[in-house]
């Protein structure tokens, strides 16, 4: 990244830096955020204005909770440590962020509801290809859990377009490995186990019991992750909480290039799982899921 980071030591105070940026013309965010190729993102500033952009255009982040997390595709690294210095830069008070930089969307909707944050940042391109000559997206999520409005997009868009400053705090490389609370003066980065509330909130929904007891009587599934960002969540489900042996999900690590696949589950993109749904020894439900 463009910014200053120091040694991996824990400052009582924070140093923010205000640094001057010119403005991009093409960061008009739809409903789905800002996708374009991971090189666009790697220009100079360009993921932080328009992160900048997004804090100018809410009505107060200072003292603030927000989540992050994204689905594992490259870039999504780099981007987690520019991000939490603007976050802590523009006063937000905590970062509730998913072990590895990984949340699924709807992960990132539970957590915000859960822990009442102000908001969520997720790090997506959904069924997109990943790679560093691929796609990378972000987008903004409000207080309700959901996608930011038009009303929000359009003043991000506004502010995109005559931006001149950015404001970064100097933090350490996070550790986003280690479960915990990560303090760094005023500014806390809560490092959490990515499928917890997710699963929790699941648990609130449908009956776990009810569906052990149907994978108990032989019921079989197959789902296939495509090294996307369920993976670790289907994982958590099927095998260690409804009791699906180990190797009905399949490509359940998330990858930077989604193992050089496409996590878009169709004919075309998905044909293992077709392929196993016509066996002879077939499943009695095979899914699969993208991005």
């Amino acid at each position: 990244s463009s910014f200053p980071l120091m040694e991996a030591t824990q400052p009582t105070e924070l140093t923010v830096e205000v640094i001057p940026v010119e403005p991009y013309e093409d960061q008009k965010p739809g409903t789905s955020g800002l996708r374009k190729r991971v090189r666009v993102f790697q220009e100079r500033h360009y993921l932080a204005n328009f992160v900048q952009s997004t804090f100018d255009a809410l009505e107060e982040v200072r003292g603030t909770t927000i989540v992050l997390g994204g689905d594992g595709r490259y870039f999504n690294k780099e981007a987690v440590q520019i991000i939490l210095g603007l976050a802590a830069g523009n006063g937000v008070s905590k970062v509730i962020l998913g072990q590895h930089g990984i949340l699924s969307t709807p992960a990132v909707s539970a957590i915000i509801r859960r822990h009442h944050a102000y908001g969520g940042i997720i790090m997506t391109a959904s069924h997109n290809p990943g790679g560093p000559d691929a796609d990378w997206g972000i987008k903004y999520n409000t207080s309700s859990g959901g996608p930011a409005p038009e009303l929000l997009t359009n003043r991000i868009f506004a502010n995109t377009k005559t931006i001149r400053r950015i404001m970064v705090a100097k933090l350490p490389h996070v550790d986003t490995s280690t479960l915990g609370a990560h303090t760094y003066g005023s500014f806390t980065v809560e490092v959490v186990d990515a499928t917890e509330d997710y699963v929790n909130l699941m648990k609130e929904i449908f009956d776990f019991a009810a569906l052990r007891g149907l994978l108990a009587k032989g019921f079989r599934i197959h789902f296939d992750a495509l090294n996307g960002v369920t993976g670790p969540y289907a994982k958590r489900v099927f095998v260690h909480e409804l009791g699906a042996p180990e190797d009905s999900v399949v490509q359940a690590e998330p990858l930077e290039d989604f193992g050089g696949g496409h996590p878009d589950p169709n004919l075309t993109y998905a044909p293992q799982l077709v392929k196993v749904m016509y066996s002879e020894n077939a499943p009695d439900l095979g899914a699969a899921s993208d991005g």
